[in-house]
């Protein structure tokens, strides 16, 4: 396509100005623009030549490209959900922020400067689910060649690992902080969820002993209950949609097969008792599904929970509870992973932080150790100078308990205990030139 250029100086600055005829409608269109010198109006020109060359106004803002590529970012995304949330995102927060900026103005520096005025109104799943949307977007102007790299890529993840959690330690951030300590305080809301009605109380302790969300315990069916094999399948979700909630598959679009803890065994055999296979295991007051909202407002939760001494549990709380206990009971990892349905197995290690009395517990190990008798102790073991036998140790991950084999000789060692809990029993037989873990890990 042949580009016409001119440039006239005016008393404010240069009028560039480029005159083409367009190849589709035959008409003679024309774009100016005031720039300050003429190295601005090169710039101008070489910009409507590049656009003409990849077929697309490189000049175009934020707010343009998106109305030009319509849903295209949200292609794979499940629309009653995460394309929802993801859409919500873009309109409410990308556009008022950046929608005016040219794409190729937009820089890593000016997203994260961004993601900082964010971080002081906003949350970091809601941050999070702000910047999805924008690296989409802007994958879509690296596919169409209107930029080089997409700037915003790991820009959530950078928000989310240093900044969202700036004000909490370590241990505050973990999933454990957000859990239940124990089974009586458990029993202790869902009495009192249950003085609204009896389904708020079979809500609780539904999410929390079958470590599921809200959205999963709402869309469990009679026939999901096994008992036969003391299991629960986790098939689908009830999710708030576009005109109401929405009946779909899990996330992962994968069933979880969580087991049937016994606290969990009366609620569930009264809640099937009398019921056919499809009907829903779980029935709100009125006839409905129950949703956290729901259950927020009908049991005014956050007055319980603050009488408990649990003053920011949420209802997804109740999740990592359930996560939280099956992995200090020193269930594996690989089937706690399947057990919650994660993706990844990162996640999964999130609840299995050594907690104090483990730390201490080391702590006394060591001390002893440490101290004349232990020296003293651990010299008699070592026998003659330069005939120290090789070790080997064997670990239970759920006692933390070390076991040390001489490779040399099959004898067996003590066991070091680092933790209180039942005593393992010590690996037997001849253990030379192996090492392996005991049972457990």
């Amino acid at each position: 396509m042949k580009l016409s250029t001119d440039m006239e100086r005016r008393s404010y600055g240069i009028r560039a100005r480029a005159r083409w005829t367009d190849p589709t409608t035959k008409r003679r269109v024309t774009r100016s623009e005031i720039v300050r010198d003429e190295a601005a109006a090169h710039e101008f020109f070489d910009q409507l030549r590049d656009s003409s060359t990849k077929g697309i106004d490189v000049s175009m803002t934020l707010l343009e490209f998106v109305t030009s590529i319509g849903d295209k970012w949200a292609r794979g995304l499940d629309p009653t959900s995460t394309g929802e949330t993801y859409g919500y995102g873009l309109k409410l927060r990308v556009l008022p922020a950046l929608g005016h900026l040219r794409v190729t103005q937009i820089t890593a520096g000016i997203i994260d400067r961004t993601i900082d005025e964010w971080e002081q109104r906003h949350g970091a799943s809601t941050i999070k689910n702000t910047i999805a949307p924008l690296v989409r977007v802007l994958d879509e102007a690296v596919r169409d060649g209107l930029i080089q790299i997409n700037p915003a890529k790991n820009r959530a993840k950078r928000s989310l690992s240093r900044n969202a959690f700036r004000g909490q330690s370590a241990e505050q951030s973990s999933p454990r902080a957000h859990a239940i300590p124990e089974m009586k305080t458990l029993d202790r809301l869902a009495r009192a969820c249950g003085k609204a009605h009896q389904s708020y109380s079979d809500f609780v302790m539904l999410a929390a002993l079958l470590a599921a969300r809200s959205s999963k315990v709402s869309g469990l069916q009679v026939g999901d209950v096994d008992f036969a094999k003391n299991l629960v399948v986790i098939r689908r979700q009830v999710f708030p949609g576009e005109g109401g909630l929405v009946t779909k598959p899990t996330k992962s679009r994968k069933e979880r097969r969580v087991p049937i803890l016994e606290p969990l065994r009366p609620v569930l055999e009264r809640l099937t008792e009398g019921k056919q296979p499809d009907d829903r295991l779980l029935v709100g007051p009125t006839g409905g599904y129950l949703t956290t909202a729901t259950v927020r407002d009908a049991t005014n939760w956050d007055s319980i929970v603050a009488k408990l001494g649990l003053p920011d549990l949420p209802r997804h709380g109740l999740r990592h509870t359930g996560a939280t206990w099956m992995a200090d009971a020193g269930v594996p990892l690989h089937v706690l992973q399947d057990i919650f349905g994660h993706a990844s197995m990162e996640t999964t290690s999130g609840y299995l932080d050594t907690d104090a009395r483990h730390l201490a517990s080391a702590a006394e190990q060591a001390d002893a150790f440490l101290s004349a008798a232990g020296q003293r102790k651990q010299a008699r073991r070592s026998g003659p100078p330069g005939k120290a036998p090789v070790m080997c140790a064997h670990v239970r991950a759920s006692s933390l308990a070390v076991f040390l084999v001489p490779l040399s000789t099959g004898k067996r060692a003590e066991t070091v205990r680092l933790s209180t809990g039942d005593r393992p029993t010590p690996p037997q037989g001849d253990q030379t030139g192996t090492t392996e873990n005991a049972p457990g890990t």
